[in-house]
């Protein structure tokens, strides 16, 4: 099995982010794409968006996983992106609409999107988990709280969301490349 990883560097997402700004005129890859990595949803949550979970300031749903309620604040990054896409949709319409309008995009349709992103960019395992987990490693890098990335992703120990997040595995490898006998 292999095990999808975040997108770790910055100028990388910004690139992505110029790319499908250039290459999906409508706008859907790019929201889904910024969507995701600004609030750690799983892709079944992001797809199951409706345009009125997205009008406000958070986005409130029921995860699809889990079953618990989760509100989420979109930032600024996410709420540019969000804006700009819904602004002629009506609150019923599914966010991420299929090319067919009366469906969402399916989760095969969502993992195209980003081996498209893999490939264009060279990068390693990306998958739909990859948006979530990018989300996750950045959230880390920079508050170093994994108590408050642990209550976001539902997760029972702080074990478990390090090495999703693939900060473990950073650390195997620093520690790795530092030691020689």
């Amino acid at each position: 099995m292999n095990f999808v990883e975040p997108i770790r560097d910055k100028n990388v997402i910004r690139e992505i982010k110029k790319y499908l700004l250039i290459k999906d005129s409508g706008g859907r890859n790019y929201t889904l794409f910024v969507l995701g990595i600004n609030v750690g949803l799983r892709i079944s949550d992001l797809l199951l968006l409706k345009v009125k979970d997205v009008r406000g300031d958070y986005i409130n749903i029921r995860e699809k996983k889990t079953g618990k309620h989760k509100k989420i604040k979109l930032n600024k990054e996410a709420r540019k992106a969000v804006s700009r896409f819904i602004y002629n949709k009506s609150d019923d319409d599914w966010l991420f609409a299929s090319r067919k309008g009366y469906a969402a995009i399916s989760r095969i349709t969502a993992y195209r999107i980003l081996v498209d992103i893999q490939e264009t960019f060279k990068l390693g395992n990306l998958g739909t988990h990859s948006l979530r987990k990018t989300f996750g490693y950045h959230f880390y890098k920079e508050y170093k709280d994994v108590a408050a990335l642990q209550i976001i992703f539902n997760h029972a120990d702080p074990k478990i969301t390090l090495r999703y997040i693939g900060i473990e595995q950073d650390g195997l490898d620093t520690m790795m490349e530092g030691f020689g006998l």
